[in-house]
């Protein structure tokens, strides 16, 4: 049924907007995911969602305990239209319940911090399996919690006084290093057939305008056929 019915909605889209959909969507990946715990300034927060969208990364997992994770439209420039966005913000700590929710879902939890037992971004192996990255809070970084139930660590090599990027800055490097190495592996890393039909119907309703509308013709001519 979703194919017919994205048939029926792209027509209201135009073919040049149609084949770009469908050309995205070939580089799009669920294999990397990125989880932000308790971001608090918008711009980091909405320059991350833009380097997602870049470089392919659907899922973005965010984590609200303290810091409402708001979106700045200026820097974002509509990035978080397509993408995933997943929202953790029940409890006083949602923390925890996202790794769990992660781990079932069959990804490691990478933590993005100097650690003694880190790995520097060139060495990481991505074979090994799904990768959540998990970027912490500005001032304090990634918090116990994840430190505790993290599989690895992961670092960008430094050389200079500083001891770290800002965030927008570190996810935006070890992005486009992982997604440029995992295009070059031999992993099963694209969409599935499913996943890509549920996207692009996604995305074709939000190009179109009274999409439910169309949508409610379409079911009733089906039912009247």
């Amino acid at each position: 049924m979703s194919k017919e019915l994205i048939n029926f909605l792209s027509s209201f889209i135009t073919e040049n907007r149609y084949s770009q959909f469908k050309d995205v969507l070939k580089n799009r990946t669920r294999y990397i995911t990125v989880v932000l715990e308790d971001i608090y300034q918008s711009q980091n927060a909405s320059a991350v969602l833009r380097t997602c969208d870049c470089f392919g990364v659907q899922d973005v997992h965010i984590i609200e305990n303290k810091n409402e994770y708001k979106i700045n439209p200026d820097v974002a420039l509509g990035a978080s239209k397509w993408l995933s966005l997943n929202y953790y913000r029940k409890k006083e700590n949602n923390t925890l319940d996202a790794i769990n929710k992660l781990k079932a879902d069959g990804y490691r939890i990478v933590a993005t911090t100097p650690h003694t037992n880190d790995v520097n971004l060139e060495e990481f192996d991505l074979t090994k399996g799904k990768t959540a990255l998990v970027f912490g809070t500005e001032l304090t970084g990634i918090s116990d919690i994840v430190y505790d139930n993290a599989d690895e660590f992961l670092k960008i090599p430094m050389y200079g006084f500083t001891e770290s990027f800002n965030i927008s800055v570190s996810a935006a490097i070890i992005l486009h290093h992982l997604t440029y190495e995992l295009r070059k592996a031999d992993i099963d890393w694209q969409l599935n057939e499913k996943d890509s039909n549920d996207l692009l119907l996604n995305w074709i309703r939000s190009s179109v305008k009274k999409s439910k509308l169309l949508e409610k013709r379409f079911f009733e001519g089906k039912k009247n056929s």
